[in-house]
């Protein structure tokens, strides 16, 4: 290239600014050209398309500490080192789909907590008619479940989503917010627990609790935590111990608080 090119037009013609140019200087990554007689600096072809070697290889993610020996790498160790940044560019690139995801879910709500099998559970409860305040409650409880009791959130899960599938069962849930406003003594609440716990017996499986969560040493805290969730009314707290009395007696192992 006749006469070759300022530090300017150099940095033009590869796409970067003269502030990037002057940055690989300082790196050792290109030499600065002699001044010609006028005091200017000309960047000749060879400059140039190292130049352009180390614009790419920094854009496509190698560090810069790194590129300078690469540069004058034989073939084999070019390829081992593009590999390796592509490996390390993957797993970037993971964590920040994941970081994404993250954000995603945090400006949509319950799904920054709950997966979307939850969500749909709480959607459904909101279609079905059920109050604000018991979707909440149990919102809260799924949340804590998960964190809580990760062992048995799945079959938790299954059990609601069943549960809603099953117009018996959300008769008896209605019941069961309808007890709150009940005397603890009137005998309606064992009649309902009776008829929660044939429910519950039906589908057996969905109560089975692993070995793992067995092995916690605060296992019964953590279920006490999740199942008696806002049992803030004496009627729904003896419906409750009822129904575990009864699931006890029919063999399920319910944690002891």
């Amino acid at each position: 290239m006749a006469g070759g090119l300022t530090i300017g037009q150099a940095a033009g013609f590869i796409g970067v600014t003269i502030k990037t140019v002057r940055h690989y200087h300082r790196l050792g990554l290109v030499a600065e050209p002699e001044r010609d007689g006028s005091g200017y600096r000309r960047y000749g072809s060879a400059d140039l398309f190292r130049l352009l070697r180390v614009r790419t290889l920094a854009e496509a993610g190698v560090p810069l500490a790194e590129i300078g020996g690469l540069l004058d790498a034989g073939p084999e160790r070019f390829a081992a080192t593009l590999d390796d940044v592509h490996r390390r560019l993957t797993d970037q690139i993971e964590s920040l789909t994941a970081r994404r995801d993250r954000l995603h879910r945090l400006d949509h709500g319950d799904r920054a907590l709950l997966p979307d099998r939850a969500c749909a559970v709480l959607e459904r409860l909101t279609a079905l008619g059920f109050d604000p305040d018991y979707v909440a409650g149990q919102r809260e409880a799924l949340v804590l479940a998960r964190a809580g009791v990760p062992e048995i959130f799945d079959r938790f899960l299954t059990r609601l989503e069943r549960s809603l599938d099953d117009p018996e069962s959300v008769a008896l849930t209605r019941r069961g917010l309808d007890a709150a406003s009940w005397d603890p003594d009137d005998p309606r609440i064992a009649e309902l627990a009776r008829a929660w716990v044939a429910k519950l017996l039906a589908d057996r499986a969905l109560l089975e609790t692993p070995p793992e969560f067995h092995a916690r040493p605060d296992a019964a805290s953590r279920y006490d935590l999740v199942n008696h969730h806002r049992e803030d009314h004496p009627a729904l707290a003896r419906l409750n111990a009822l129904i575990e009395a009864d699931l006890r007696t029919a063999g399920v192992d319910v944690p002891r608080r």
